[in-house]
């Protein structure tokens, strides 16, 4: 099924402790505003925040493998990272087709993280991407 303008796909997901502690291992960012809760509490947060690009990773999930999905090529990503994210909260990520050039088989996906229960956009972002059988 083609892209078209407009159209949607919302995917609700949370990341745990071990997650966190798995992805600083991974990327060798062992800040303690992530892993340290007594450091955490002094910073305007007060408690450990999850990594910034763990958070974003939800993109990459999405677009690579549901919406478009398999054969999605990533040329390109912006981020805004709003409002810290937490462990063990629920997430809403929803995804909205921008543009398309059905010619070069690109199209711009803007996503957006909602924190669940208070509604709010915490990270967002526009991924630009080619993808032959649906753009």
């Amino acid at each position: 099924m083609k892209l078209s303008i407009g159209d949607t796909y919302e995917y609700e997901f949370r990341f745990s402790q071990d997650d966190v502690i798995a992805f600083a291992q991974l990327t060798g960012d062992d800040n303690p505003l992530h892993l340290n809760p007594d450091y955490a509490a002094t910073t305007p947060f007060k408690r450990p925040i999850i990594h910034g690009m763990l958070g974003a990773s939800v993109f990459t999930k999405i677009i690579g493998t549901r919406f478009p999905g398999y054969g999605s090529i990533y040329v390109g990503q912006t981020f805004q990272f709003l409002r810290p994210m937490f462990v063990d909260t629920d997430y809403k990520v929803k995804f909205t087709v921008q543009s398309l050039n059905p010619e070069k088989h690109t199209g711009e996906i803007l996503g957006e993280v909602f924190d669940v229960t208070t509604g709010k956009i915490t990270t967002k972002g526009v991924a630009t991407l080619m993808h032959k059988e649906k753009i």
